[in-house]
């Protein structure tokens, strides 16, 4: 309707003014309203509140099972360690560090005997003989360890003659360890 008037109007003054009406009428319905912002800003705000808490549930079991699978393997090479030294001597028994027995070690080992330090990183403190591992959260967690039992299933100590023996694994317990 605007197009007809200025084709009409020969005069250029008028011409740039219907122009100038018609581009501000197109331009005022742009964008969103206050309420439409609000409504997605309060969405938002409960898909977070929700997924949130849900995220690090999941890290936490994906923690566990990371630490499920190492303690798996640890196990296992125990056994085969214990099944040689049968063979070897007569005797099953679990060495005194359970690291010596993994051909591979996971990520985060560290040779140093201590608590576990640094985030991922897994230790064995031979003065509490627990296994021990950090978590992502600089949450420390442990395992403990006993490689020698006797057949009465009680603690073998170090006299120097007969230390063999197959030995057990805790639970997995929050802290350090003693």
């Amino acid at each position: 309707m605007f197009y007809k008037q200025a084709r009409k109007n020969h005069n250029p003054k008028e011409n740039k003014v219907i122009v100038r009406k018609e581009y501000k009428m197109k331009n005022t319905n742009k964008g969103f309203t206050l309420i439409e912002l609000i409504m997605v800003t309060i969405i938002l705000g409960i898909l977070a509140a929700v997924a949130i808490p849900r995220y690090m549930t999941s890290i936490t079991k994906a923690e566990e099972a990371a630490e499920d699978a190492v303690i798996s393997s640890i196990m296992a090479g125990l056994q085969t360690h214990a099944t040689e030294m049968l063979m070897e001597n007569g005797r099953p028994s679990w060495p005194n560090n359970p690291w010596t027995v993994l051909s591979t070690t996971p990520v985060g080992y560290a040779v140093t005997d201590g608590d576990a330090a640094l985030d991922g990183q897994w230790r064995f403190k031979a003065s509490s003989a627990n296994i021990t591992h950090m978590r992502g959260d600089g949450t420390l967690v442990h395992w403990d360890y006993n490689p020698l039992l006797n057949s009465d299933g009680n603690a073998v100590t170090n006299t120097g003659i007969n230390t063999d023996g197959v030995g057990t694994m805790g639970a997995r317990e929050s802290g350090a360890g003693s």
